[in-house]
């Protein structure tokens, strides 16, 4: 029996040796690549160190979550400069994404990439839509499609994004958009709006063509445009039929 518990806890402890000096080469070679990346693509605009520069800002403490989301939707590297980035193709693969979240969050502490658990889509959509009402609509529109801000910066449609970067925008706050953290919006409620704009993707309009889901305006527009459109129409046909 001796002999056994010696062998069995020996074994155990070998194991888990080997297991955790794996896990911490993978992270470093994580950071590595990752830190390569950035000099490469990064280094000029947020500075050798991540200090920031006149070109761009510090990201020390801005953790896995706010670089995922920003080179994950293409928004970096910035194309231009402009009222703020605008979502383009990704620029690298989910590999290279990965290794520059490591490396960012290696410089300092700051929010981490959602959970699967909260990404699913299954959560309670009616209590979704009414936190969405009440914290994104009035810039994102009801339906989520989006609208102008000042200075040329506007609120992005959120039809068919990814769940994982609805949750990071959320927990970081790009751009002009405020930072919903933990105290502000749960991660049970983040789930629950991330699963109303997923009813939104998946749902047909109940009332005909959305029109861009833009409300009165491109209502009016089309009424203004067809509706008094096709009242001359028919005037000028009934005045020629007369004659």
């Amino acid at each position: 029996m001796l002999v056994g518990l010696v062998g069995t806890g020996g074994a155990y402890a070998l194991f888990t040796s080997s297991a955790t000096a794996e896990t911490n080469a993978s992270a470093e070679a994580l950071v590595e690549e990752g830190g390569k990346l950035f000099v490469a693509n990064c280094a000029t605009c947020h500075g050798l160190n991540l200090q920031g520069t006149t070109q761009g800002p510090t990201l020390i403490g801005v953790g896995a979550a706010a670089t995922d989301f920003q080179v994950g939707t293409g928004r970096m590297p910035l194309a231009f400069t402009g009222p703020q980035a605008e979502r383009k193709p990704v620029q690298f693969t989910e590999e290279q994404i990965q290794a520059l979240a490591v490396f960012v969050a290696s410089k300092g502490p700051g929010p981490a990439i959602p959970a699967d658990m909260y990404l699913t889509g299954e959560a309670d959509v009616s209590n979704g839509a009414q936190l969405f009402v009440n914290n994104c609509a009035m810039c994102h529109n009801v339906a989520g499609a989006g609208g102008a801000l000042t200075e040329g910066k506007y609120a992005p449609p959120l039809a068919d994004i990814a769940p994982k970067y609805t949750y990071e925008a959320m927990l970081t706050g790009p751009q002009n958009m405020p930072v919903f953290n933990d105290t502000n919006l749960t991660p049970e409620e983040k789930a629950d709006i991330i699963t109303y704009l997923k009813y939104l993707d998946e749902t047909p309009s109940v009332g005909g063509f959305t029109l861009g889901s833009l409300g009165p305006v491109s209502e009016g527009l089309f009424i203004w445009i067809f509706g008094l459109g096709g009242i001359v129409a028919i005037t000028v046909w009934l005045t020629a039929k007369s004659n």
